[in-house]
Parts: C-alpha cells; sequence; structure tokens
C-alpha cells in the first residue's frame, strides 16, 4: 500500500483585492470545461474554491482555523482515499467520508500535534466523536453548497447527505461548585513565588482565573482582549470588552474582586494600577521580562489546568476525593459553565446571562439552570427518608 502523502494544501484566505483573478481564468483549461459558463467564482481548483469559501464569510480567526483543518482533511481525503476531485464526488463517496471519521487508519493518526510542515504531521489525533464529525462535515456541506452557488460545481451531493446525530445534553454538568472554586482561588493565591517572574506569573494566573470565575468569558474572549477594554465610566461600575463569536462585541460586568485581582497583576508587572481606554497592551501577559507579550490560548489554558491540579492535591488533603476528582478534570471552559449555572441557581435572570454569555438562544442559557432539579432530588430523598412505609 502506498505511502499517505499529507502535503500542505494552501488554505489561506485570499486577500480583499486579489491580483491573480486573470492569471487562474488563463490556466487549467480541462477545469474551465467542468465550470459553468456564468459562474460567479475565479476558482479553478478544488484548493481555490476551499480559499474562497473560507474568505466568504465574516470568520473570526478561530473559525477560520477550524474550517481550514477540516478542509484539509477532507481534501487530503480526496486524494488519497477516494482518489478523486470535488466534481468526482458522489453522495455515498461523502457518506464513506462521514463514516471514515469515525475511526481514521493509524498512518492518519498521530498523538503528538507535529507542526503541518513536519513529515511526522498527520491530520488526526483519533476517532472523532460524533459531535466533532458533524462540525468537520458542516464544514464539508458548506464548501460544497458555496462551491456550486458560485458554479464551481454544477451540483451538490452533500446537500443529500444527512447532518451527523448528536446526543443532546439538556442539563450542562461540567461546572466546578463554589466551594471547588474558592479552593482553587486560595491555591494559586498562596502559590510560592521565590523570583520576580514567578510572583509576575502567580499574579497572572490569579486574575486569569478570577476573571473567568467570573466573567463566564469563553478562553479566547479574555486572552485577545488589551488592557483598554478594562474600564469604568466613572460611575463606580468597572467593565470589560471582549470580543465574543462571529466578532460581536461584548461587555461584561466586573465584580470588586476581579477589580482586585486586577490591580495585584499590573502591580506585579511594574504597571499602574489603572490604564487609559486606548491602551493596546495584551490584557494577559507573558511572565517572562522584556517587551510586553500575549499569551496564547493554550498557554492560558495549561496555566489553569496547572491550578486545578494543585487544588485537586489540596481537597485531596482535606479527604474531599470527589472535589478532587472534579477538579482533575476541569478545564478553561468548566469556568464558564460554573459561573452561569452557580448564577442561575441564584436566581439571576436568564436573560441577563444570555446577555453576559453572548449566546445567541436563551434555550442554550436555559441548559445551565440545576436549582429545579436539585431541589426535586431533595424532596423525593426527603420524603423517602421520612416514609414510615417500607420502600
Amino acid at each position: 500500500m502506498p505511502e499517505k502523502k499529507f502535503d500542505l494544501i494552501n488554505l489561506d484566505p485570499f486577500p480583499a483585492r486579489s491580483d491573480g483573478a486573470v492569471q487562474r481564468r488563463q490556466r487549467d483549461l480541462d477545469a474551465l470545461r467542468s465550470i459553468a459558463e456564468d459562474a460567479i467564482t475565479d476558482a479553478r481548483t478544488d484548493s481555490e474554491i476551499a480559499r474562497e469559501f473560507i474568505s466568504h464569510g465574516e470568520l473570526g480567526p478561530k473559525s477560520i482555523a477550524n474550517t481550514q483543518k477540516e478542509l484539509f482533511r477532507f481534501l487530503t481525503w480526496c486524494r488519497e482515499e477516494a482518489g478523486k476531485t470535488l466534481r468526482q464526488l458522489n453522495v455515498a463517496d461523502l457518506n464513506g467520508y462521514k463514516e471514515f471519521l469515525k475511526d481514521p487508519p493509524e498512518d492518519w493518526i498521530s498523538t503528538t500535534k507535529w507542526p503541518r510542515s513536519d513529515p511526522r504531521y498527520r491530520p488526526f489525533s483519533g476517532p472523532l466523536s460524533d459531535a466533532s464529525r458533524r462540525q468537520a462535515m458542516i464544514a464539508v456541506k458548506g464548501l460544497f453548497a458555496y462551491a456550486a452557488q458560485t458554479g464551481y460545481l454544477r451540483r451538490d451531493p452533500a446537500a443529500l447527505v444527512k447532518h451527523v446525530k448528536t446526543a443532546s445534553a439538556s442539563r450542562i454538568t461540567r461546572y466546578l461548585t463554589s466551594d471547588a472554586l474558592k479552593l482553587a482561588l486560595a491555591t494559586v493565591a498562596t502559590r510560592e513565588a521565590l523570583t520576580p517572574a514567578a510572583v509576575r506569573r502567580r499574579e497572572r494566573d490569579h486574575f486569569l482565573l478570577t476573571a473567568y470565575i467570573h466573567t463566564g468569558a469563553r478562553l479566547n474572549e479574555i486572552v485577545s482582549a488589551n488592557m483598554g477594554a478594562f474600564y469604568s465610566e466613572g460611575n463606580g461600575r468597572w467593565w470589560l470588552d471582549v470580543l465574543g463569536k462571529g466578532n460581536k462585541p461584548r461587555r461584561l460586568p466586573v465584580p470588586p474582586e476581579m477589580l482586585t485581582a486586577y490591580r495585584q497583576y499590573r502591580a506585579a508587572f511594574d504597571l499602574l494600577p489603572h490604564t487609559v481606554r486606548n491602551d493596546d497592551t495584551p490584557l494577559v501577559l507573558s511572565s517572562r521580562g522584556g517587551a510586553p507579550v500575549r499569551i496564547t490560548d493554550e498557554a492560558a489554558s495549561d496555566a489553569l489546568k496547572t491550578i486545578f491540579a494543585a487544588a485537586a492535591g489540596a481537597a485531596d488533603g482535606m479527604g474531599d476525593a470527589d472535589m478532587a476528582a472534579t477538579l482533575r478534570q476541569a478545564s478553561a471552559h468548566w469556568l464558564r459553565h460554573s459561573m452561569l449555572t452557580n448564577h442561575a441557581n441564584n436566581g439571576v435572570q436568564l436573560k441577563t446571562l444570555q446577555e453576559t454569555a453572548g449566546h445567541a438562544s436563551i434555550a442554550t442559557t436555559a441548559a445551565y439552570l440545576h436549582k429545579t432539579d436539585n431541589e426535586r432530588h431533595d424532596e423525593i430523598l426527603a420524603s423517602a427518608s421520612g416514609s414510615k412505609e417500607p420502600l
């Protein structure tokens, strides 16, 4: 069996004004015969129509990266497994790709994330969950729909491929209790720091944890913000401006605990307690010396996981095995779930939480409301324990 080739496929979005349109029209005459005469695209290859598709929507950087990843996998599968171009694929082929995602062959998998330029790179780290398969096929179906609408393809076989079914969870369960959050905060606040860099890292991580606990922001929303996004309008209320999904701006209420952590964090970096609105210094800074550098989403995630691991050890020491087990599973996104769940159970209006979380539908926000279920659970157990009749 020939060795698979995971060569780079250029899926960078085209610039707003591309000077390559004329050149693309002049080459690949065989492709021209398969494209409608009234096509409204300059693309002449599968990779070019994919690049145009990625450029077409007003996608944020993270959405672009995810779409590039999914279409790289798909176009590589077309070349290496199906041996077909987009024009040659049929419904059975696309359903075959949907099944392929369930259990990719071993030579498509690497548990180490190598750069795409490295020969050891593989497109998958393992089989995809149903939710991930659904997202993968949404990208593929979107590409085919765009290609057909622009005239690059004469038909859209993907329109006949059903979406991957996923189990819908009616309740969010990945969240930390207020006691677990207090323990995590205490753990990072008392972390030993013997060098200036260690002090900067401790105060930054304490602010990071406090910010996610109190705002419920998505990981990238805080990491990508600037110092100037933290402000007051002079009435005692503090806010943090973030850019959410679809580049939608949102401002998040800042409580006193978060404001205090922010001031301590800035002091550790030898910065004044507050700054001006047009300050474009990254909000979340690397603890290393030199010029201010924004940390990556991955670095922020790792910092929080380190806190959770230390807090889990503390919970073990307290004899609370359940809390320890939960903390070991926790990730940055759990803090978003935790904030919304705890506020929902404290009676905050769902509409208020929807606007704070940036949810498109209030039904999504309602999934965080556990109070009714908890009360029902307690009532049933209380009734059972007080019953005089044997069960």
